[in-house]
């Protein structure tokens, strides 16, 4: 039997709106207020409504819209021109693109979970792509109850009950670690930020490397530092400055990576002959720095085709299970080897 089509007179019903304050909610008219909006949004998804017909015409027609949401992180830049943001925006964008879908990117920056509610239904997006858990981890499980539309770029962490994608963050930092420690490294810090989920699991990797190999974590290596390069300068030039011994760097990010050897080269010192360096995102500017940058690579290409993919073919518990991509090591000259 054909499936009944739901008219707009049976949306308007179903509100307890007039047919024409159900046409202009649908199309974001400013006569309609936003409570209004939402409601008459958060039906028509679930009377499966076709209401992106309603929408202004686009200039390519697109087959989806995929709402892109910047949480405020801990440590993180938030910028646009954050170089690994743009990395991963660039690999979300080409994934839309094969699939002849539209990416929003949202001015919203959530900090609680009343915030990510606004952020999921203050738009007619077939899907949203939160970049990065912050401290939202519960809020996330908590918005899981009664939203599916949504995958996190991020680590998976326990008893977690959303869709997050991300890297496998243990395994990257344990093989940076463990080059570095194979090419003879005795004392080899760790610098980053501690709060950040992934940057504590690329820490564990460290510590593996470490414990494998039968060395003992030194506290004063292990430095807390923020995703900028003057955040990373600031804390390296403390260390020489601190008289701490070190002849290898595990950075958090490829950004903290960069602070750390202009601070090392400020300070007279060589890379990678005095210090080697491996950073962790392998960006863009990593293959042209001064040295070249030995770095943790993350497939931002894969990363956009299996959130787009989670949003738009999955649905039930599949689309509630988390994936994890393979790291790879980039060598260059940074670590010498």
């Amino acid at each position: 039997m054909t499936k009944k089509t739901t008219r707009l007179e049976d949306l308007a019903k179903k509100a307890g709106v007039s047919v024409s304050t159900a046409s202009r909610a649908l199309n974001d008219s400013p006569s309609v207020n936003m409570r209004t909006k939402q409601a008459i949004w958060k039906l028509a998804r679930e009377m499966d409504y076709p209401f992106r017909r309603h929408m202004p015409a686009g200039p390519i027609g697109a087959k989806a819209t995929v709402s892109v949401v910047v949480p405020r992180p801990q440590g993180r830049d938030t910028r646009l021109s954050d170089p690994f943001l743009l990395e991963l925006l660039a690999g979300i964008g080409d994934a839309a693109r094969d699939r002849e879908c539209d990416v929003h990117i949202s001015h919203v920056a959530p900090a609680s979970y009343d915030d990510l509610v606004v952020a999921m239904t203050t738009h007619r997006a077939e899907g949203v792509i939160f970049v990065g858990q912050s401290t939202l981890h519960g809020a996330f499980n908590r918005l899981a109850e009664t939203e599916g539309r949504f995958v996190v770029w991020g680590a998976e962490l326990p008893e977690q009950r959303y869709c997050s994608i991300g890297s496998d963050n243990v395994r990257g930092g344990q093989r940076a670690s463990e080059h570095l420690l194979r090419l003879g490294r005795k004392r080899i810090a760790f610098i980053g930020q501690s709060e950040a989920p992934e940057v504590v699991q690329r820490f564990r990797g460290y510590q593996q490397a470490l414990e494998n190999n039968g060395r003992e974590l030194i506290d004063e290596l292990v430095v807390d530092t923020h995703f900028d390069i003057e955040s990373a300068e600031a804390s390296v030039d403390a260390l020489i400055k601190n008289g701490v011994e070190f002849d290898g760097i595990i950075a958090a990010s490829d950004v903290i990576a960069l602070g750390a050897i202009r601070a090392l080269q400020h300070a007279g010192k060589r890379v990678p002959e005095d210090v080697a360096v491996v950073g962790y995102d392998n960006i863009s500017f990593s293959r042209y720095a001064n040295p070249a940058l030995t770095t943790v690579d993350q497939d931002m290409q894969a990363a956009g085709r299996m959130m787009l993919s989670k949003l738009l073919d999955f649905r039930g518990p599949q689309a509630r299970r988390s994936e994890r991509l393979a790291t790879d090591l980039i060598v260059r000259e940074s670590c010498g080897g």
